[in-house]
């Protein structure tokens, strides 16, 4: 393998948090609230950091396994299925964390849950990439970023989100007085 197609497929994942700090970043520019500012990073955070970036490794693991595992450095197995529907979770819980009605305290369990997946999954590719040499795309580089900093961040959101005073929860008469006060 060449290597700006190595380059190109070992940061490939990445896409996906890099999209939520430009979506937000931007959505955010103008914001008035720290509360605002939180909330708006923690949702684009979980939609596509987690929600978009599981999504796109289920469908990548269901439709094309064999590409997937020459990604990942392995032969094809059944495991492959049960990676793509562990991260179908990841995405749904993803797409729950971005909702109006999502606390802090919830989002943060979300982290914490998505982080226990990923975080195994670090340990994983750290293993096989030392022990057995495993170098391929999908096993270093963007994907050990992204298992690793995508829990880590929500957390820390919801974290933040808790401590400056809000539940992280939004509800429309609050939002009715946010937009009044801006």
């Amino acid at each position: 393998m060449d290597t700006i197609s190595y380059l190109a497929q070992t940061t490939f994942p990445m896409i996906w948090p890099l999209v939520a700090v430009i979506g937000a970043l931007i959505r955010t520019r103008h914001s008035t609230s720290r509360r605002a500012t939180l909330e708006t990073w923690q949702r684009w955070w979980a939609i596509v950091a987690l929600g978009c970036g599981s999504l796109w490794i289920t469908v990548s693991f269901v439709t094309v396994p064999d590409v997937m595992a020459t990604a990942i450095g392995f032969d094809r197995t059944p495991f492959q299925f049960e990676i793509a529907f562990a991260n179908l979770g990841l995405a749904v819980m993803g797409f729950r964390a971005a909702s109006p009605s999502a606390s802090a305290r919830e989002r943060v369990t979300i982290g914490l849950g998505a982080g226990m997946f990923l975080w195994g999954a670090v340990i994983g590719h750290v293993y096989q990439w030392f022990a057995h040499g495993d170098h391929a795309p999908g096993n270093t580089g963007g994907i050990l970023l992204c298992d690793t900093l995508i829990p880590a961040v929500m957390i820390a959101l919801a974290w933040s989100s808790q401590r400056s005073g809000g539940d992280g929860a939004s509800s429309p008469a609050r939002e009715l007085t946010e937009r009044s006060v801006r």
